[in-house]
């Protein structure tokens, strides 16, 4: 136990240090993305731990892909990320693993939505930072018809299914952690929907300035994680 602690440990003294040294985040967003993992490690272990690592690593990598043309179509990230937005993204993670704690009964369906919270959220980041880059043909999600790369509710052929290969890589990290079963499709599927979702959202709302993309990122993962648990308690 003391082992596994003090591996931990090491890991998130790393990446605070890792995260304000690079300006992926900012301090106050670095401290707040540690104690989310804690409660995330609380509830799901070193494989809840992998899934918000790799969300992160992703993220990242693809937020430095062609960044100048993303700063000409103000889609990218300006400085370092905030706590707000690590909240966005993560939040409902950590508040699984708050509820893991206090109901140890549920621990399966809420590790699993931990999962497909990740899913979402990687999925989201990649098919936006990358699809901007990489897509061809760009149109609206509500209309479908052509509109403006890199407004909000734009989305491409290409960014969607780089955003499922996130969602996937998710699921493969949850299953070399827990185990090989039809969860690994629904983490996908919820990961998808969540992504999808976002882009509704940003069509509808965001665009009229009703919601901001951190409340947007938030709601995204929420509505994967609740899909999974009805998923769960259906199938």
């Amino acid at each position: 136990m003391w082992l596994s602690y003090g591996l931990l440990a090491l890991i998130l003294v790393a990446g605070v240090a890792y995260s304000i040294s690079a300006r992926k985040l900012t301090v106050i967003a670095a401290l707040t993305g540690a104690a989310v993992a804690i409660l995330v490690f609380a509830g799901a272990g070193f494989t809840g731990l992998a899934m918000m690592t790799t969300f992160f690593i992703l993220g990242s990598a693809a937020t430095s892909v062609q960044s100048k043309t993303k700063k000409d179509l103000n889609a990218d990230q300006k400085g370092g990320r905030t706590a707000g937005q690590v909240l966005a993204n993560a939040g409902t993670a950590a508040l699984c693993g708050i509820l893991i704690l206090v109901f140890p009964a549920q621990t399966q369906v809420l590790q699993l939505m931990i999962a497909a919270i990740f899913a979402s959220a990687t999925a989201d980041t990649l098919s936006s930072e990358l699809g901007t880059v990489y897509g061809k043909r760009f149109f609206n999600i509500i209309t479908l018809k052509p509109d403006l790369r890199g407004l909000n509710g734009v989305i491409s052929l290409e960014g969607t299914l780089i955003g499922v290969i996130g969602s996937v890589i998710i699921a493969v990290v949850y299953a070399i952690g827990m185990d090989w079963t039809t969860n690994f499709i629904w983490i996908i599927v919820a990961g998808t929907l969540g992504n999808l979702t976002d882009s509704v959202l940003g069509a509808v709302l965001e665009r009229k300035n009703l919601i901001n993309n951190d409340t947007v990122n938030f709601l995204n993962t929420l509505i994967a994680a609740l899909f999974m648990l009805l998923l769960y308690f259906v199938l």
